[in-house]
């Protein structure tokens, strides 16, 4: 792969990136024939897939660049910078195809998210290298932009199925704190519910013992009345009767008497 292009400091940034992924997947490959655990595989090829998906992202920057330059540059240097695009296209699709070969070995059956890269039926690093030399220029770049989209297109449908699962677990979360809530609203009303039927059924029992009370009272009073009237009763009927003559207020009155003393006086003179 070219090094010493013709390239503007925003198209050698982004190429000098892609080249630092591309030797990351490279080192990440070799450790990967070393490691004998099929679950450490399968995580360390979730860690290159995401090297690949960096390297796809930046790849088609790198076009995107290019062809804001392309007035800028004379066909010679537009010419090696579609060269090394393709050379970097190739090189991608060599790595997935790796990295699908590496599935098969570890029998993960799983739809891929990420499916990038010319021939994809083909179930060989070596096939898929073929295949990708036998393309054109424009079929290599056609095929490597078709597969980035339908990439970009899975990714997105992915980021929209975890939003509407976080909106979802949101929504549930506010529900239940709302259910929580109208809970404890019901437990204070029922406590205090409970505390006014203790205080009516006290003011019922002070009530009653009143009732009681003035009951008596009247009871009391109503004999002392019956007992009065009977005993005017007894002493208009029957006014010599020696049973109410001392009662305060029934005896008759007493006769009118002269003292001794007047008559002896008047008897003297």
């Amino acid at each position: 792969m070219a090094t010493n292009l013709p390239m503007s400091p925003q198209l050698e940034q982004i190429h000098g990136e892609i080249l630092d992924n591309f030797r990351a997947l490279s080192n990440g490959f070799q450790r990967l024939d070393k490691i004998k655990d099929s679950n450490r595989q399968s995580k360390q090829l979730e860690e290159l897939t995401g090297k690949m998906r960096e390297c796809k992202r930046l790849i088609k920057e790198f076009d995107r660049e290019l062809k804001d330059e392309e007035g800028r540059n004379s066909s010679e240097v537009n010419k090696q910078l579609n060269d090394e695009k393709q050379s970097m296209i190739k090189e991608l699709n060599s790595y997935v195809a790796l990295r699908k070969t590496y599935m098969n070995s570890l029998g993960n059956k799983k739809v891929e998210l990420f499916d990038m890269g010319a021939g994809v039926s083909e179930p060989t690093a070596d096939e898929n290298v073929q295949v990708a030399s036998s393309m054109s220029n424009q079929e290599l770049i056609n095929a490597g932009m078709k597969t980035m989209d339908e990439t970009d297109q899975t990714i997105e449908r992915t980021k929209k199925v975890v939003e509407q699962t976080i909106e979802v677990g949101t929504q549930t979360a506010t529900t239940l704190k709302g259910q929580t809530e109208q809970m404890g609203r019901i437990v204070n009303e029922l406590d205090t519910i409970q505390f006014s039927i203790k205080k009516a059924s006290q003011l019922v029992k002070e009530i009653g013992r009143q009732v009681a009370t003035d009951k008596c009272i009247m009871l009391f009073l109503f004999l002392i009345v019956c007992g009065v009237i009977a005993i005017i009763i007894v002493k208009i009927v029957n006014p010599n009767n020696k049973d109410v003559r001392d009662i305060p207020g029934l005896a008759p009155p007493a006769p009118t008497r002269r003292l001794l003393y007047l008559r002896t006086a008047e008897d003297l003179e």
